[in-house]
C-alpha cells in the first residue's frame, strides 16, 4: 500500500485528517465526518509496517519501539504537509495524520477575527488560543504569525512539537526549533530562547508547570508570547495554568498572570452551512483592568457573568460568537445549538436577532 496514493485521495477529498488502523480500510475526516476509502484495501500489520518504512527514519523507529508513540511532520510534494502520530493499539499500529497546506493561511483567508490582527503586533504580554484537539489552534496561531511576519521586523521563535507550518522570512527572521530534533523540551527550547534576542516567543502547547513558568516569565521580560493550550474556556484556561503550581505559590502566580495576560481566545469548529470546510468560532477575552482584577483575586468563575454583561469587540461569549456566525450564514441554527454553552441563551440571542 502505498502512503502517497492516500495522501492524493486524502486531499482531494479535502480532508483534514488521515486514520490508518489494521483491520480497515483508511479512514478519512471531512467536514467533521468519518469516512472511509473504500478503493483501498483493508489495512495489514504489514501494510502498516511498510507504510511506517516510507514516512520514518531507523532512528525514529527506534524511538517508536522504546516511547511506544511518535510525532513528527512531513512534505507531500508542493500540495500538503501532515503532522502525524503513530501509536501502538492491541499489538499493532495506529497512524493519524493531519493535513496542512503548504502555504500559512492568512486571518482573512480563515475568516477569523480581526481582533486577531491587533493581538499579534502587541510589543509583550501572553496570548492564549484554547480549545479541544482538533479544532484549529495551530491553524489559527499560524495565521497569526504570518500576519505579524508580513507587518512587523522582529525576531520570532517557534518551539514546536512538531514543525507543522513552515514560515518563510518576510518582515520578520522566523527560526522554528523542533522538539527532539532542535530542543529536549519546551521548557528548555523556550529559556534558551530568550538569549537569542527574541520580540516573540511562540510556544506550540503548554503542557507542565516549568513551560507555563518559563512563558510567564518570557512575558514578565518584555516579550510577546504566543501559545495553545487544551481547554475550552478562559476559567478553565485561567484556572489550568494557576493549578500545576503548589498551592504556597498560586498566588503568586495570579499575581504574574493577571498581570501578563493580554487574551484568551477559545475556538471551536463547526461545518460551513454551504457544506464546504469548516468555521471557527470564538469566545474572546481581552485582558482589561476587570479581568486582569479577577484573575489576581481568585474570582476566574465571575469572568462569564462579565462577559454576557460587557460584550462588545473585545470581550465575546461563545455564544454571542454563534448566533453571529448563524445570523451572518456562516453556520447553521442546528449545528450552533450542538456547541452552545447555554441553549436557551443562544435560542433567545437567535430571537432577538
Amino acid at each position: 500500500m502505498d502512503i502517497n496514493a492516500i495522501f492524493k485521495a486524502a486531499t482531494n477529498l479535502q480532508a483534514s485528517d488521515i486514520h490508518l488502523r489494521v483491520g480497515l480500510v483508511p479512514i478519512i475526516r471531512t467536514v467533521g465526518r468519518l469516512v472511509r476509502l473504500e478503493d483501498f484495501p483493508v489495512m495489514t500489520e504489514e501494510n502498516a509496517l511498510k507504510i511506517l518504512d516510507q514516512l520514518i527514519s531507523e532512528e525514529q523507529k527506534k524511538c517508536l519501539l522504546t516511547q511506544k508513540e511518535l510525532d513528527f511532520s512531513c512534505d507531500f510534494g508542493t500540495v500538503a504537509r501532515f503532522r502525524i502520530n503513530v501509536m501502538w493499539q492491541r499489538k499493532t499500529l495506529s497512524i493519524a495524520c493531519r493535513v496542512l497546506p503548504q502555504i500559512v493561511p492568512s486571518i482573512d483567508e480563515l475568516e477569523l477575527p480581526l481582533i486577531c490582527k491587533e493581538l499579534i503586533m502587541q510589543p509583550r504580554g501572553l496570548i492564549l488560543i484554547t480549545g479541544p484537539t482538533g479544532v484549529g489552534k495551530s491553524t489559527t496561531m499560524a495565521a497569526m504569525i504570518r500576519h505579524l511576519n508580513e507587518n512587523r521586523d522582529c525576531n520570532i521563535i517557534c518551539i514546536e512539537d512538531p514543525i507543522e507550518y513552515q514560515h518563510q522570512n518576510i518582515k520578520a527572521i522566523i527560526a522554528q526549533r523542533e522538539l527532539g530534533e532542535d530542543t529536549n523540551s519546551f521548557q528548555s527550547g523556550l529559556i534558551r530562547a530568550l538569549r537569542h534576542d527574541p520580540d516573540v516567543i511562540v510556544v506550540g502547547e503548554m503542557r507542565d508547570l516549568e513551560t507555563i513558568s518559563a512563558a510567564i516569565t518570557a512575558a514578565e521580560t518584555g516579550h510577546l508570547v504566543v501559545s495553545t493550550l487544551h481547554t475550552t474556556d478562559a476559567v478553565q484556561t485561567i484556572d489550568r495554568m494557576i493549578d500545576v503550581f503548589p498551592p504556597n505559590q498560586q498566588p503568586q502566580i495570579r499575581l504574574q498572570l493577571s498581570q501578563e495576560i493580554v487574551a484568551i481566545l477559545s475556538q471551536t469548529l463547526l461545518p460551513r452551512s454551504n457544506g464546504k470546510g469548516m468555521y471557527a468560532v470564538f469566545e474572546i477575552v481581552m485582558a482589561n483592568p476587570s479581568i486582569r482584577n479577577l484573575i489576581r483575586e481568585g474570582r476566574t468563575y465571575e469572568i462569564p457573568t462579565y462577559v454576557k454583561i460587557h460584550s462588545d469587540t473585545n470581550v465575546q461569549s461563545l455564544d454571542e460568537a454563534l448566533a453571529n456566525a448563524v445570523n451572518a450564514g456562516k453556520v447553521t441554527r442546528q449545528a450552533a445549538m450542538r456547541k452552545a454553552t447555554d441553549s436557551k441563551r443562544l435560542a433567545n440571542l437567535l430571537k432577538s436577532a
